[in-house]
């Protein structure tokens, strides 16, 4: 207590997210802390679960550390998914969620048409003073086509995103300006009598990249990667720059996308398809046979795209050297394929992940999985991207306004963790592989190694899923620090305006700088923030989407025996993936009791029998049985099917008790 004022003393506000607990108590992650922040319901000051917050810790008894939430900086979710209870002067809305969520004042004219028990989407317009309910307003009723649909749309709105573009947001769409005058012309490079193409998956709308090419001489190529000029369109303080700033990025669920921009913008207007005219944001590169970039130029371009090739039809051409533009194509995956090998040279990590892809009946429902592959069309895009992305950074680095650097997206991805290193280092040298942790480059050369002498062994899926764990979580911020995984001391997202709204914020600056009138944005920071943020609730958002349709596949395999790999391990058991399917479930250790007791060996990645020292270790192939498929929770349960020997040693068990 304060001698003078009688008060308790309090510290300044720190910056963190609110989680309540399914029991209603608050913990605040807050931002360089060690220990979460209490905060008691009486205290929320109208925060909800996954709000960024600004909250006032109050002075600690050195058990625990206590708080009260003075700001809401960000809501995490806008709209919520519920039951509408209408009355004849309002109505009421209550929220599904694991987690407490007050219910919603809606008054009639906010209704939207809604009837009495409708399931409909509600979204967040105030929580006044002194009110104890938030107000909203419906802005659609559910007539879902069935639970799989309405899960998708759960999901994304679950993790902050809305499924409908505003009403400001669509009259804005209907009145811009498509026509292309000879003013907008005369501002940029003309590009449209050289050979250009786009290559995407098969079932792209959206394309944002095309790729041109011109022989310039025996050995010399102007190779220009040309990207979507999605700020000609969206123009800052407008409603649809508002909302693309908001959403920040597309959110890719197995039967659906939720765009960040609406559909006329993402698949029309910007969209480089064949045959049409488009406004393009370009690179232009000479280069010489052998990779070697001998200059490059950046600017506003005007394309017209030859062909839209998929990744399928390119490989083919690879293959075989037959095909449209073979020529090119076959040239331009050499350049690729110098480009990598330069890459792996200087620095990068040449790490690789198992994606998955479903494949649907016309109702959404899983029909199959399919294994994605990186192939070489694959690479050939890729790298040519790459070399867009960090030459763009490159330029824009060297650029300083009163002998600052100008504020920038830059996509930042920071060196491993030590401390996570040396298990991973200690469990990689069980299977007979040699780490140094030295420095920098040779922890690169260490992990480059691996991934060469793992390749198509048992221990590979493991040992690349632990790796990857390993590694800090690429970001977007001002603070160029370099990107590690990449080898790149530059690099930032300019290939992919159409589903990132930091590519859209490169493009602005990038074109202040061209037309050398740079405003610094001192709120580059604070951008940056919302929109890692955002592209983490994405990607949990594909997740769940995954898991979902994963779920669905799997409940007609209920019963069956299969084949997994351990791909994870705790204290309360561990996770088997399915070597078909690529399903991830659960073996609990409640489950395993029959056999032995079982201790969690976080060094060894295990769970070991404190008894018979039988080992369930990370990377292990072992038999399972699927018991339960939980669509709700998108959960599914294995038991362990144990070999002859496990038997025997449990008989053996049986029979010294019996003694």
């Amino acid at each position: 207590m304060s001698k003078k004022t009688g008060k308790k003393k309090t510290t300044p506000g720190v910056k963190g997210t609110l989680d309540i607990t399914r029991s209603g108590m608050g913990y605040v992650i807050a931002e360089g802390r060690e220990k979460d922040v209490l905060v008691r319901p009486q205290d929320f000051n109208k925060a909800m679960h996954g709000d960024t917050v600004l909250v006032k810790i109050k002075e600690s008894n050195g058990r625990r550390i206590e708080g009260v939430i003075q700001e809401v900086l960000e809501r995490k979710q806008t709209e919520f998914i519920g039951n509408i209870e209408v009355h004849e002067n309002f109505a009421f809305f209550k929220p599904d969620s694991q987690k407490p969520v007050p219910d919603f004042y809606i008054s009639i004219k906010n209704i939207n048409g809604a009837k009495n028990n409708e399931r409909v989407v509600v979204k967040f317009l105030n929580w006044e003073k002194g009110e104890k309910k938030p107000e909203g307003e419906v802005v659609s009723v559910l007539k879902a086509k069935d639970a799989g649909d309405m899960a998708m749309k759960e999901i994304i709105i679950q993790n902050g995103f809305t499924l409908e573009f505003p009403q400001p947001v669509l009259d804005e769409l209907n009145n811009l300006d498509e026509t292309i005058d000879s003013v907008e012309l005369a501002k940029r490079k003309d590009y449209r009598d050289i050979l250009t193409f786009t290559i995407d998956p098969a079932d792209a709308k959206d394309f944002d990249d095309a790729l041109s090419i011109k022989k310039l001489g025996d050995n010399d190529f102007e190779i220009g990667v040309h990207i979507a000029d999605v700020s000609h369109f969206v123009k800052p303080g407008t409603a649809l720059d508002e909302e693309g700033y908001t959403r920040a990025t597309s959110v890719y669920l197995p039967d659906r996308v939720n765009p960040m921009l609406p559909e006329k913008i993402s698949n029309e207007l910007c969209s480089l398809r064949p045959n049409e005219d488009k406004f393009t944001f370009s690179v232009i590169f000479k280069i010489n046979s052998k990779g070697k970039v001998k200059e490059y130029w950046v600017g506003k371009t005007f394309i017209h795209s030859n062909h839209r090739f998929n990744y399928d039809e390119v490989q083919e051409i690879i293959e075989t050297g037959n095909g449209p533009y073979s020529e090119e194509i076959t040239l331009l995956n050499s350049l690729a394929k110098n480009f990598r090998k330069e890459r792996f040279k200087n620095g990068a990590i040449n790490f690789s992940s198992t994606e998955v892809k479903f494949r649907l009946d016309e109702n959404g429902k899983p029909l199959g999985i399919i294994v994605k592959e990186s192939k070489e069309s694959h690479q050939l895009i890729e790298e040519f991207m790459l070399l867009a992305n960090r030459t763009v950074a490159a330029h824009v680095a060297k650029i300083k306004v009163h002998k600052k650097p100008i504020p920038f997206p830059y996509r930042i991805h920071d060196t491993p963790d030590e401390e996570k290193l040396k298990p991973f280092a200690a469990f990689a040298k069980k299977f007979g592989y040699k780490f140094d942790l030295k420095d920098e480059d040779a922890i690169t050369k260490s992990f480059n190694q691996l991934m060469i002498d793992v390749h198509g062994k048992p221990e590979q899926h493991v040992l690349e899923q632990l790796g990857i764990r390993t590694m800090a979580k690429a970001i977007y911020t001002p603070e160029n620090v370099g990107h590690y995984g990449l080898g790149f001391e530059n690099y930032c997202h300019f290939t992919s305006p159409i589903r990132r709204y930091p590519d859209v914020m490169v493009h602005r600056v990038l074109q202040e700088i061209l037309e050398n009138d740079v405003h610094p944005d001192k709120k580059m920071e604070e951008k940056c923030v919302h929109w890692s943020q955002r592209e983490r609730a994405a990607m949990e958002a594909e997740r769940a989407g995954n898991k979902y349709k994963q779920v669905e596949f799997m409940m007609d395999k209920l019963g069956e025996d299969m084949e997994g790999v351990i791909s994870g391990v705790s204290s309360f058991g561990f996770w088997v993936e399915t070597v078909n399917e690529k399903c991830e479930g659960l073996v609990s250790v409640k489950d395993l009791s029959d056999y032995d007791d079982f201790r969690h060996d976080e060094a060894d990645y295990a769970l070991v029998g404190i008894r018979t020292g039988k080992k369930f270790r990370m990377g292990d192939k072992i038999q399972i049985k699927l018991v339960a498929a939980n669509l709700e929770k998108r959960q599914l349960d294995f038991e362990w099917i144990p070999n002859i020997e496990s038997l025997k040693v449990k008989a053996v068990k049986a029979k010294k008790k019996r003694k």
